[in-house]
Protein backbone atom coordinates (compact mmCIF):
# COMPACT_ATOMS: atom_id res chain seq x y z
CA UNK A 1 0.00 0.00 0.00
CA UNK A 2 2.58 2.41 1.07
CA UNK A 3 4.47 1.52 -2.30
CA UNK A 4 0.99 2.66 -4.04
CA UNK A 5 0.92 5.77 -2.84
CA UNK A 6 4.67 6.66 -3.41
CA UNK A 7 4.23 5.48 -7.18
CA UNK A 8 0.90 8.23 -7.33
CA UNK A 9 2.68 10.92 -5.37
CA UNK A 10 5.77 10.85 -8.13
CA UNK A 11 2.92 10.38 -10.46
CA UNK A 12 1.35 13.77 -9.29
CA UNK A 13 4.87 15.57 -8.96
CA UNK A 14 6.07 14.64 -12.24
CA UNK A 15 2.51 15.99 -13.94
CA UNK A 16 3.40 19.26 -12.11
CA UNK A 17 6.86 19.16 -13.01
CA UNK A 18 5.15 18.88 -16.83
CA UNK A 19 2.95 21.96 -16.42
CA UNK A 20 5.52 24.12 -14.56
CA UNK A 21 8.00 23.30 -17.43
CA UNK A 22 4.74 24.39 -19.90
CA UNK A 23 4.10 27.99 -17.90
CA UNK A 24 8.06 28.79 -18.61
CA UNK A 25 7.70 27.90 -21.89
CA UNK A 26 4.32 30.83 -22.38
CA UNK A 27 6.59 33.37 -19.95
CA UNK A 28 9.45 32.88 -21.93
CA UNK A 29 7.64 33.22 -25.13
CA UNK A 30 4.78 36.09 -23.34
CA UNK A 31 8.60 38.02 -21.90
CA UNK A 32 9.91 37.57 -26.27
CA UNK A 33 7.17 39.64 -26.87
CA UNK A 34 6.95 42.17 -25.18
CA UNK A 35 10.71 42.15 -25.63
CA UNK A 36 9.89 43.15 -29.42
CA UNK A 37 7.56 45.63 -28.18
CA UNK A 38 10.09 47.23 -26.18
CA UNK A 39 12.19 47.52 -29.11
CA UNK A 40 9.19 48.67 -31.45
CA UNK A 41 7.98 51.91 -28.72
CA UNK A 42 11.94 52.09 -28.47
CA UNK A 43 12.07 53.07 -31.97
CA UNK A 44 9.14 55.32 -32.62
CA UNK A 45 10.42 56.99 -29.02
CA UNK A 46 13.59 57.79 -31.19
CA UNK A 47 11.98 59.00 -34.24
CA UNK A 48 9.60 61.10 -32.41
CA UNK A 49 11.83 62.14 -30.23
CA UNK A 50 13.87 63.68 -32.97
CA UNK A 51 10.57 65.52 -34.58
CA UNK A 52 9.72 69.24 -34.16
CA UNK A 53 6.44 70.42 -32.05
CA UNK A 54 5.01 70.97 -34.81
CA UNK A 55 6.31 68.06 -37.38
CA UNK A 56 4.86 65.68 -34.31
CA UNK A 57 1.45 67.49 -34.77
CA UNK A 58 1.03 66.63 -38.02
CA UNK A 59 2.74 63.05 -37.51
CA UNK A 60 -0.40 62.37 -35.27
CA UNK A 61 -3.01 63.89 -36.96
CA UNK A 62 -1.86 62.17 -40.04
CA UNK A 63 -2.43 59.26 -37.97
CA UNK A 64 -5.66 59.82 -36.90
CA UNK A 65 -6.95 60.90 -39.76
CA UNK A 66 -5.82 57.85 -41.90
CA UNK A 67 -8.12 55.89 -39.20
CA UNK A 68 -10.78 58.65 -39.06
CA UNK A 69 -11.21 59.83 -42.37
CA UNK A 70 -15.32 58.73 -42.80
CA UNK A 71 -16.21 60.50 -39.29
CA UNK A 72 -13.96 63.47 -40.51
CA UNK A 73 -15.57 64.60 -43.60
CA UNK A 74 -18.66 64.12 -42.57
CA UNK A 75 -18.31 66.99 -39.79
CA UNK A 76 -16.80 69.08 -42.37
CA UNK A 77 -19.56 68.39 -44.26
CA UNK A 78 -21.98 69.09 -41.51
CA UNK A 79 -19.96 72.22 -40.76
CA UNK A 80 -19.47 73.39 -44.44
CA UNK A 81 -23.46 73.43 -44.42
CA UNK A 82 -24.07 74.96 -41.28
CA UNK A 83 -21.72 77.66 -42.53
CA UNK A 84 -23.36 78.15 -45.90
CA UNK A 85 -26.71 78.69 -44.75
CA UNK A 86 -25.24 81.41 -41.82
CA UNK A 87 -23.42 83.00 -44.62
CA UNK A 88 -26.09 83.04 -47.05
CA UNK A 89 -28.75 84.17 -44.51
CA UNK A 90 -26.46 87.08 -42.91
CA UNK A 91 -25.17 87.99 -47.06
CA UNK A 92 -29.26 88.82 -47.22
CA UNK A 93 -29.51 90.63 -44.11
CA UNK A 94 -26.53 93.01 -45.51
CA UNK A 95 -27.51 93.59 -48.60
CA UNK A 96 -31.17 94.06 -47.69
CA UNK A 97 -30.01 96.50 -44.89
CA UNK A 98 -27.56 98.45 -47.14
CA UNK A 99 -29.89 99.42 -50.22
CA UNK A 100 -32.20 100.62 -46.89
CA UNK A 101 -29.22 103.10 -46.34
CA UNK A 102 -29.42 103.63 -49.97
CA UNK A 103 -32.13 105.74 -50.05
CA UNK A 104 -31.67 109.23 -51.54
CA UNK A 105 -33.53 112.34 -50.53
CA UNK A 106 -31.93 113.80 -54.29
CA UNK A 107 -34.74 114.55 -57.09
CA UNK A 108 -33.16 114.72 -60.34
CA UNK A 109 -34.74 116.71 -63.19
CA UNK A 110 -34.32 114.32 -66.77
CA UNK A 111 -36.04 116.34 -69.75
CA UNK A 112 -37.60 118.93 -68.00
CA UNK A 113 -36.56 122.45 -66.06
CA UNK A 114 -39.52 124.48 -64.12
CA UNK A 115 -38.96 128.37 -63.54
CA UNK A 116 -41.89 130.21 -61.14
CA UNK A 117 -42.81 133.46 -62.31
CA UNK A 118 -44.70 136.14 -60.22
CA UNK A 119 -47.47 137.22 -62.73
CA UNK A 120 -48.29 136.07 -66.11
CA UNK A 121 -47.35 139.80 -67.56
CA UNK A 122 -43.85 137.97 -67.55
CA UNK A 123 -44.84 135.54 -70.49
CA UNK A 124 -45.75 138.72 -72.69
CA UNK A 125 -42.46 140.11 -72.67
CA UNK A 126 -40.91 136.67 -72.57
CA UNK A 127 -43.13 136.35 -75.93
CA UNK A 128 -42.08 139.54 -77.44
CA UNK A 129 -43.73 141.48 -80.45
CA UNK A 130 -44.66 138.79 -82.76
CA UNK A 131 -42.89 135.95 -80.99
CA UNK A 132 -39.65 137.39 -81.80
CA UNK A 133 -38.13 137.02 -78.54
CA UNK A 134 -39.54 133.33 -77.13
CA UNK A 135 -37.86 132.48 -81.10
CA UNK A 136 -34.57 134.29 -79.99
CA UNK A 137 -34.31 132.17 -76.78
CA UNK A 138 -35.18 129.45 -78.24
CA UNK A 139 -32.93 129.55 -80.89
CA UNK A 140 -29.86 130.84 -78.48
CA UNK A 141 -30.31 127.70 -76.15
CA UNK A 142 -31.46 125.16 -78.36
CA UNK A 143 -34.14 124.60 -75.91
CA UNK A 144 -38.35 124.20 -76.36
CA UNK A 145 -40.36 126.88 -73.70
CA UNK A 146 -43.79 125.73 -72.56
CA UNK A 147 -45.85 128.72 -71.22
CA UNK A 148 -49.41 126.86 -71.41
CA UNK A 149 -49.30 126.51 -67.58
CA UNK A 150 -50.47 129.25 -65.40
CA UNK A 151 -47.55 130.80 -62.97
CA UNK A 152 -44.65 128.34 -64.30
CA UNK A 153 -42.59 128.62 -67.29
CA UNK A 154 -41.14 124.96 -68.89
CA UNK A 155 -37.75 124.68 -70.28
CA UNK A 156 -37.33 121.18 -72.35
CA UNK A 157 -34.76 119.57 -73.97
CA UNK A 158 -33.14 116.10 -73.89
CA UNK A 159 -29.93 118.08 -73.17
CA UNK A 160 -29.50 118.37 -69.57
CA UNK A 161 -26.70 120.82 -69.77
CA UNK A 162 -28.51 123.01 -72.08
CA UNK A 163 -31.45 122.95 -70.31
CA UNK A 164 -29.41 124.47 -67.17
CA UNK A 165 -28.03 127.07 -69.38
CA UNK A 166 -31.83 128.29 -70.69
CA UNK A 167 -33.17 127.98 -67.04
CA UNK A 168 -29.78 130.44 -65.94
CA UNK A 169 -30.51 133.14 -68.52
CA UNK A 170 -34.32 132.95 -68.18
CA UNK A 171 -33.90 133.58 -64.66
CA UNK A 172 -31.45 136.85 -65.10
CA UNK A 173 -33.81 137.34 -67.93
CA UNK A 174 -37.33 137.70 -65.80
CA UNK A 175 -35.34 139.89 -63.71
CA UNK A 176 -34.25 142.12 -66.41
CA UNK A 177 -36.43 144.59 -67.82
CA UNK A 178 -35.14 144.69 -71.17
CA UNK A 179 -35.88 141.46 -72.80
CA UNK A 180 -35.03 141.95 -76.91
CA UNK A 181 -33.54 139.51 -79.02
CA UNK A 182 -29.95 141.48 -78.61
CA UNK A 183 -29.77 141.15 -74.81
CA UNK A 184 -31.53 137.76 -74.77
CA UNK A 185 -28.36 136.10 -77.43
CA UNK A 186 -26.03 138.58 -74.71
CA UNK A 187 -27.21 136.61 -71.35
CA UNK A 188 -27.56 133.25 -72.96
CA UNK A 189 -23.60 133.87 -73.93
CA UNK A 190 -22.78 134.53 -70.20
CA UNK A 191 -24.38 131.80 -68.50
CA UNK A 192 -22.29 129.69 -71.27
CA UNK A 193 -19.28 131.33 -69.94
CA UNK A 194 -20.54 130.34 -66.35
CA UNK A 195 -21.08 126.96 -66.92
CA UNK A 196 -17.68 125.82 -65.34
CA UNK A 197 -18.53 127.36 -61.94
CA UNK A 198 -21.84 125.91 -62.13
CA UNK A 199 -20.09 122.42 -62.22
CA UNK A 200 -17.41 123.30 -59.76
CA UNK A 201 -20.12 123.99 -57.50
CA UNK A 202 -22.44 120.61 -58.52
CA UNK A 203 -19.33 118.67 -58.19
CA UNK A 204 -18.13 120.10 -54.69
CA UNK A 205 -22.49 119.11 -53.12
CA UNK A 206 -21.79 115.79 -55.06
CA UNK A 207 -18.48 114.92 -53.46
CA UNK A 208 -19.74 116.39 -50.03
CA UNK A 209 -22.92 114.41 -49.89
CA UNK A 210 -20.71 111.27 -50.30
CA UNK A 211 -18.50 112.16 -47.27
CA UNK A 212 -15.72 113.33 -49.69
CA UNK A 213 -13.14 116.59 -49.20
CA UNK A 214 -10.38 118.08 -50.48
CA UNK A 215 -10.50 117.20 -54.11
CA UNK A 216 -8.52 118.95 -57.02
CA UNK A 217 -11.16 122.16 -58.54
CA UNK A 218 -10.29 119.68 -61.73
CA UNK A 219 -11.87 116.98 -60.57
CA UNK A 220 -14.78 118.91 -59.02
CA UNK A 221 -15.59 120.42 -62.43
CA UNK A 222 -15.96 116.92 -63.42
CA UNK A 223 -17.79 115.32 -60.74
CA UNK A 224 -20.00 118.51 -61.60
CA UNK A 225 -20.69 116.86 -64.99
CA UNK A 226 -23.00 114.05 -63.69
CA UNK A 227 -25.65 116.21 -62.76
CA UNK A 228 -26.31 116.36 -66.64
CA UNK A 229 -25.62 113.28 -67.11
CA UNK A 230 -27.35 110.28 -67.38
CA UNK A 231 -26.81 106.36 -68.01
CA UNK A 232 -29.92 104.50 -69.64
CA UNK A 233 -32.37 106.65 -67.69
CA UNK A 234 -30.52 106.94 -64.57
CA UNK A 235 -29.00 110.13 -63.19
CA UNK A 236 -25.89 110.10 -62.43
CA UNK A 237 -25.52 111.66 -59.43
CA UNK A 238 -28.63 109.85 -58.07
CA UNK A 239 -26.68 106.53 -59.42
CA UNK A 240 -23.25 107.50 -57.91
CA UNK A 241 -24.79 108.70 -54.18
CA UNK A 242 -27.09 105.11 -54.10
CA UNK A 243 -23.81 103.47 -54.74
CA UNK A 244 -21.87 105.03 -52.30
CA UNK A 245 -24.29 104.57 -49.39
CA UNK A 246 -24.61 101.14 -50.15
CA UNK A 247 -20.88 100.16 -50.42
CA UNK A 248 -20.26 102.33 -47.42
CA UNK A 249 -22.43 100.31 -45.64
CA UNK A 250 -21.05 96.92 -46.63
CA UNK A 251 -17.74 98.09 -46.13
CA UNK A 252 -19.12 98.58 -42.34
CA UNK A 253 -20.70 95.37 -41.96
CA UNK A 254 -17.85 93.20 -43.22
CA UNK A 255 -14.73 95.31 -42.04
CA UNK A 256 -13.53 96.69 -45.76
CA UNK A 257 -11.80 99.56 -45.87
CA UNK A 258 -14.67 102.25 -46.11
CA UNK A 259 -12.54 105.74 -47.45
CA UNK A 260 -11.72 102.92 -50.39
CA UNK A 261 -14.69 102.23 -51.04
CA UNK A 262 -16.64 105.39 -50.85
CA UNK A 263 -13.76 106.75 -53.55
CA UNK A 264 -14.31 103.85 -55.55
CA UNK A 265 -17.82 104.19 -55.81
CA UNK A 266 -17.69 108.09 -56.24
CA UNK A 267 -15.17 107.90 -58.97
CA UNK A 268 -16.51 104.08 -60.58
CA UNK A 269 -18.22 106.27 -63.84
CA UNK A 270 -16.80 109.11 -64.12
CA UNK A 271 -15.29 108.45 -67.64
CA UNK A 272 -18.74 108.79 -68.80
CA UNK A 273 -18.53 112.63 -68.66
CA UNK A 274 -14.79 112.57 -70.21
CA UNK A 275 -14.64 113.00 -73.76
CA UNK A 276 -12.39 110.74 -75.41
CA UNK A 277 -11.51 107.21 -77.25
CA UNK A 278 -12.22 103.93 -75.61
CA UNK A 279 -14.58 102.89 -72.86
CA UNK A 280 -15.76 104.87 -70.11
CA UNK A 281 -13.37 102.66 -67.73
CA UNK A 282 -10.62 103.23 -69.49
CA UNK A 283 -11.29 106.79 -69.77
CA UNK A 284 -11.76 106.86 -66.00
CA UNK A 285 -9.20 105.17 -65.13
CA UNK A 286 -6.59 107.33 -67.17
CA UNK A 287 -8.04 110.49 -65.52
CA UNK A 288 -7.70 109.09 -62.02
CA UNK A 289 -3.97 108.22 -62.34
CA UNK A 290 -3.09 111.88 -64.10
CA UNK A 291 -4.31 113.15 -60.62
CA UNK A 292 -2.39 110.54 -58.73
CA UNK A 293 -5.37 108.76 -57.01
CA UNK A 294 -3.81 106.00 -55.00
CA UNK A 295 -4.04 102.61 -57.04
CA UNK A 296 -6.26 100.95 -54.42
CA UNK A 297 -8.94 103.19 -55.68
CA UNK A 298 -8.15 103.15 -59.27
CA UNK A 299 -8.06 99.45 -59.10
CA UNK A 300 -12.05 99.77 -58.01
CA UNK A 301 -12.87 101.86 -61.13
CA UNK A 302 -11.14 99.21 -63.50
CA UNK A 303 -12.36 96.25 -61.86
CA UNK A 304 -16.08 97.11 -61.34
CA UNK A 305 -17.40 95.60 -64.39
CA UNK A 306 -15.40 92.86 -64.04
CA UNK A 307 -13.14 93.72 -67.10
CA UNK A 308 -10.06 92.29 -65.26
CA UNK A 309 -10.10 90.13 -62.02
CA UNK A 310 -11.06 91.62 -58.56
CA UNK A 311 -7.67 92.25 -56.98
CA UNK A 312 -9.27 93.69 -53.49
CA UNK A 313 -12.21 92.83 -51.24
CA UNK A 314 -13.49 96.87 -51.44
CA UNK A 315 -13.34 95.90 -55.65
CA UNK A 316 -15.67 93.15 -55.15
CA UNK A 317 -17.97 95.45 -53.28
CA UNK A 318 -17.92 98.25 -55.60
CA UNK A 319 -18.69 96.51 -58.29
CA UNK A 320 -21.78 94.23 -55.90
CA UNK A 321 -22.80 98.28 -54.99
CA UNK A 322 -22.79 99.50 -58.81
CA UNK A 323 -25.27 95.91 -59.44
CA UNK A 324 -27.25 96.87 -57.27
CA UNK A 325 -27.78 100.77 -57.86
CA UNK A 326 -28.24 99.82 -61.30
CA UNK A 327 -30.02 96.63 -61.34
CA UNK A 328 -33.06 97.70 -58.61
CA UNK A 329 -36.56 98.11 -60.29
CA UNK A 330 -37.18 101.22 -61.49
CA UNK A 331 -33.92 102.31 -61.65
CA UNK A 332 -33.08 102.39 -65.56
CA UNK A 333 -34.50 102.32 -68.12
CA UNK A 334 -32.60 101.46 -71.59
CA UNK A 335 -34.95 103.20 -74.40
CA UNK A 336 -34.47 107.02 -72.94
CA UNK A 337 -30.66 106.11 -73.82
CA UNK A 338 -31.29 105.27 -77.03
CA UNK A 339 -33.53 107.90 -77.60
CA UNK A 340 -31.13 110.61 -76.81
CA UNK A 341 -28.67 108.78 -78.51
CA UNK A 342 -30.91 108.51 -81.61
CA UNK A 343 -31.53 112.65 -80.73
CA UNK A 344 -28.03 113.30 -80.97
CA UNK A 345 -27.16 111.51 -84.10
CA UNK A 346 -29.99 113.82 -86.13
CA UNK A 347 -28.67 116.71 -84.95
CA UNK A 348 -24.91 115.21 -85.74
CA UNK A 349 -26.62 114.80 -89.30
CA UNK A 350 -27.54 118.29 -89.88
CA UNK A 351 -24.03 119.59 -88.80
CA UNK A 352 -21.88 118.34 -91.55
CA UNK A 353 -23.78 120.17 -94.02
CA UNK A 354 -22.05 123.31 -95.66
CA UNK A 355 -23.55 126.51 -93.90
CA UNK A 356 -25.26 124.63 -90.64
CA UNK A 357 -23.90 126.71 -87.88
CA UNK A 358 -26.15 124.60 -85.09
CA UNK A 359 -28.81 122.31 -85.08
CA UNK A 360 -31.47 121.15 -82.22
CA UNK A 361 -33.71 118.47 -82.04
CA UNK A 362 -37.28 119.01 -80.41
CA UNK A 363 -40.47 117.14 -79.86
CA UNK A 364 -38.32 114.07 -79.25
CA UNK A 365 -36.96 114.28 -82.28
CA UNK A 366 -40.20 114.98 -84.69
CA UNK A 367 -38.50 118.43 -85.23
CA UNK A 368 -35.55 120.24 -85.96
CA UNK A 369 -34.37 123.32 -85.83
CA UNK A 370 -31.27 124.13 -88.23
CA UNK A 371 -29.29 127.55 -87.50
CA UNK A 372 -27.77 128.74 -91.31
CA UNK A 373 -24.98 130.89 -90.95
CA UNK A 374 -26.64 134.14 -93.86
CA UNK A 375 -23.02 134.60 -95.17
CA UNK A 376 -22.47 131.22 -96.39
CA UNK A 377 -25.98 129.91 -98.25
CA UNK A 378 -28.73 132.58 -99.53
CA UNK A 379 -32.58 131.44 -99.06
CA UNK A 380 -32.46 129.14 -102.06
CA UNK A 381 -29.28 126.85 -100.80
CA UNK A 382 -30.96 127.02 -97.57
CA UNK A 383 -34.38 125.22 -98.74
CA UNK A 384 -31.75 123.02 -100.44
CA UNK A 385 -29.91 122.29 -97.74
CA UNK A 386 -33.21 121.36 -95.36
CA UNK A 387 -34.33 118.78 -97.91
CA UNK A 388 -31.26 117.23 -98.11
CA UNK A 389 -30.80 116.82 -93.98
CA UNK A 390 -34.31 115.25 -94.13
CA UNK A 391 -33.47 112.70 -96.63
CA UNK A 392 -30.41 112.00 -94.60
CA UNK A 393 -32.09 111.53 -91.43
CA UNK A 394 -34.55 109.33 -93.24
CA UNK A 395 -31.99 107.17 -94.45
CA UNK A 396 -30.04 106.75 -91.76
CA UNK A 397 -33.30 104.60 -90.08
CA UNK A 398 -32.73 106.59 -86.74
CA UNK A 399 -36.75 105.32 -85.55
CA UNK A 400 -37.84 108.29 -84.72
CA UNK A 401 -41.79 108.38 -84.12
CA UNK A 402 -43.82 110.09 -86.99
CA UNK A 403 -42.46 112.43 -90.09
CA UNK A 404 -39.33 114.60 -89.16
CA UNK A 405 -40.21 118.19 -89.59
CA UNK A 406 -36.69 120.08 -90.63
CA UNK A 407 -36.87 124.03 -89.92
CA UNK A 408 -33.98 125.93 -91.25
CA UNK A 409 -33.44 129.36 -89.77
CA UNK A 410 -31.53 131.84 -91.90
CA UNK A 411 -31.23 135.55 -90.28
CA UNK A 412 -29.52 138.27 -91.49
CA UNK A 413 -28.74 141.17 -89.22
CA UNK A 414 -27.11 144.78 -90.34
CA UNK A 415 -25.86 146.54 -87.44
CA UNK A 416 -24.68 150.09 -87.45
CA UNK A 417 -23.31 152.01 -85.13
CA UNK A 418 -21.71 155.82 -84.77
CA UNK A 419 -18.96 156.86 -82.20
CA UNK A 420 -20.01 160.03 -80.56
Amino acid sequence: MADQDLVTLEKKLLEKEEKLESQKEKLEKEQEKIDRLKEEYSDKLQKVSSLTQEEAKKKLLEEIESKEVQTIAKIIKEREEEAKITADKKAQEILVDSMRHGALNYIAEYTVSTIQIENEDIKGRIIGKEGRNIRAFEQATGVDVDLDEEGVIRLSSFDQIRREVARRALEKLVKDARIQPFRIEEIVAQSKQELDKVLLEEGEKLAQEAGVFNLTSEILSVLGRFKFRTSYGQNLVVHTLEETKIGIHIAQEIGADENIVRLGCLFHDIGKVIEGEGSHVTLGVEFLKRHNISDAIVNCVAEHHEDKPFSSLESVIVSIADSISGARPGARYEDYEGYVKRLREMEEIAKKHEGVEDAYAFEAGRELRVIIDPGTLDDAQTIVVADKIRDDINKASLAIPGEVKVTAIREFRAVSAENS
